[in-house]
């Protein structure tokens, strides 16, 4: 079996799509040493320096940015047929829409999740993004996604598609060794308080993070000294999210960083005291999976692919309601019996997301596929 892979919607950025592709390819090129990969790349990312070297992995370049869909929508309208007719792929995936299909092979589209659907910006992104969506669901042959909370929102709009469940995962054979001198270097880096709780995500509106800043105000006001920081780069909502700390006078008490390393994210999960997840919507949430090999106790928004992946063990709050936040992140920070309920269950419930295992479950999508 020969599979094409379109991955000109990667780049160097940190995000939880692109590590998922990194680790979950990763094992599975070593697993199907006898099927043929062909992997796509764009001309602003060199995605072969991803991988090792396998007899059956190769690369093509193309002229195509990771970033600009609308030139490479109309790019590809000349480039994508000639290629896939000399290839003969017998799958073709994509990852991002619009879906460039394959007439000669199957083809498999990956969703992370369809938030300009179910919470676009605007009437008129909506509008859009549900053409283009109902356009790559008659034209794939199925389609992976994330979580079953996110299969069951994709089945809601769609309940005839064919659809398989991939979860993302996290390597925890490849751990960072993270030494007291660099938790100390980092801190002092970041000018961090002894005592933090940690949020991680780009600053958009889903990530809820006002009603976060709301709740640290309801601390504050209760006496409860407790310190956020943010780590995320913007993503649009970064002006209001500073407007809103500052109309409720808690500056001093927020900290918003951007453009940390991966090891340093890796530390800030070892430096803080709890990790506070309150997005109102995700397809799945990597985060959870850092915090839980990081050892670190979490609060978590009582959103249903949050209990999907901690199997309704955590502890949760309404991300609508600021006072349920601020008493879910008092209930655990002044629990030490909690605080270890929840790292324990974490530590065990992370062997259920490693690389290997989810590379298993896309490996079976494929043979079923032969």
């Amino acid at each position: 079996m020969k599979i094409g892979i379109n991955a000109t919607c990667y780049d160097d950025r940190p995000t939880g799509a692109t590590q998922r592709f990194k680790g979950v390819y990763r094992e599975l090129f070593k697993r199907l040493r006898n099927t043929e990969f062909v992997v796509f790349e764009p001309h602003d990312c060199n995605i072969s320096a991803w991988f090792d070297n396998y007899e059956n992995l190769s690369f093509r370049p193309t002229p195509f940015s990771s970033r600009r869909r609308t030139r490479k929508l109309l790019r590809g309208l000349s480039f994508w047929p000639n290629i896939l007719r000399r290839e003969r792929c017998d799958v073709f995936e994509a990852f991002n829409l619009p879906l460039i299909s394959s007439p000669k092979s199957r083809t498999l589209l990956t969703i992370q999740d369809i938030r300009y659907i179910s919470h676009p910006r605007s009437s008129l992104e909506g509008y859009i993004s549900r053409l283009v969506l109902d356009r790559a669901v008659a034209k794939c042959d199925l389609i992976i996604t994330v979580s079953f909370s996110m299969r069951d929102e994709i089945l809601a709009l769609y309940p005839t598609v064919p659809i398989s469940v991939v979860h993302n995962g996290v390597d925890i054979d490849c751990v960072q060794v993270i030494s007291s001198a660099d938790l100390s270097t980092v801190r002092h880096s970041y000018n961090l308080p002894n005592d933090f709780v940690l949020s991680v995500g780009h600053l958009e509106p889903r990530k809820n993070y006002r009603n976060l800043v709301t709740a640290i105000a309801r601390l504050r006001e209760s006496r409860r000294d407790v310190h956020l920081v943010i780590v995320g780069n913007d993503h649009g909502d970064l002006p209001a999210v500073q407007r809103h700390i500052h109309s409720l006078g808690v500056a001093l008490d927020i900290t918003i960083l951007n453009g940390l390393s991966d090891f340093e994210v890796s530390c800030m999960y070892r430096l803080c005291r709890l990790f506070v997840f309150p997005s109102s919507y995700e397809g799945f949430g990597i985060p959870i999976l850092e915090a839980m090999l990081a050892r670190c106790p979490m609060v978590l928004s009582d959103i249903a692919v949050f209990k999907e992946i901690t199997q309704g063990r955590g502890a949760y709050f309404k991300h609508d309601e600021p006072d349920s936040i601020a008493a879910a992140i008092d209930g655990v920070i002044t629990s030490n019996g909690e605080c270890e309920r929840l790292v324990q269950y974490g530590i065990e419930r992370v062997k259920d997301f490693t690389f290997v295992k989810v590379s298993r479950v896309l490996e079976e999508v494929y043979r079923s596929l032969a």
